[in-house]
C-alpha cells in the first residue's frame, strides 16, 4: 500500500502544474508536467512490483 500512497501524493502535488499548463498555457509548467508523467510511470511500476511480490508471497 506504500507505493499506492506515494503515487497518490505525487499526483496531488502535480495538480498545480497541470492547471497552469492546461488553463493558462504555461509552457514551463508543461515541461514539469511531462517530467511528472514519466515519474508516475516509474511509481506505477514500483506499485505493480509491490503487488506481485505480496501476491506471490501468499501463494
Amino acid at each position: 500500500m506504500n507505493a499506492f500512497e506515494n503515487l497518490k501524493a505525487f499526483i496531488a502535488g502535480t495538480e498545480k502544474d497541470a492547471n497552469a499548463f492546461y488553463q493558462k498555457g504555461n509552457k514551463s509548467a508543461g515541461r514539469r508536467l511531462r517530467k511528472a508523467y514519466q515519474q508516475v510511470k516509474t511509481l506505477a511500476q514500483a506499485g505493480r512490483n509491490e503487488v506481485s511480490k505480496i501476491k506471490n508471497k501468499k501463494s
